[in-house]
């Protein structure tokens, strides 16, 4: 079986991104940072062998998570993967069923998402080169009901 992306990052100006093109083997831990504050990647807090995917503060010796893909829905092993599909929709899949999605209006053929220096994990066209708000087909600082437990 062929895993799906997890997690394999391109450096692009400071930001770290994945593609739906990109392909990884989701039973290795990676993540993907901004190059200084932040990353992404998978977590188990504590002693607990729950995982979840979030965004940390990278330097901080004690993590400090700011945000949480799936603080109601753990995984349970080690098979997560986190992906990003056409049309521009984050997935995360666990043993091949899907746990969180995310949404998009706009949809895109070549959808890249990025985790930026401010801490958001964003969903843009990967033809845009113009990183603002407005080209965001998603972006984590619209939920922040998914912050620092």
């Amino acid at each position: 079986m062929c895993l799906h992306l997890l997690l394999l990052f391109l450096l692009v100006t400071t930001a770290a991104t994945f593609s739906a093109a990109q392909v990884n083997n989701a039973t290795t831990f990676q993540s993907i940072a901004d190059g200084e504050t932040f990353e992404l990647g998978f977590f188990s807090p504590g002693a607990s062998n729950k995982r979840y995917v979030g965004i940390w503060y990278k330097k901080i010796p004690d993590m400090t998570v700011v945000w949480v893909v799936n603080r109601d829905f753990p995984l349970s092993a080690s098979s997560g993967v986190l992906k990003v599909t056409n049309p521009g929709i984050l997935v995360l899949v666990d043993q091949n069923n899907t746990v969180w999605s995310s949404n998009t209006s706009i949809p895109t053929q070549n959808p890249v998402a990025r985790i930026l220096d401010s801490g958001n994990l964003v969903v843009i066209d990967g033809n845009d080169h113009n990183v603002v708000p407005e080209n965001f087909l998603w972006q984590s600082f619209d939920y922040p009901g998914d912050a620092a437990w």
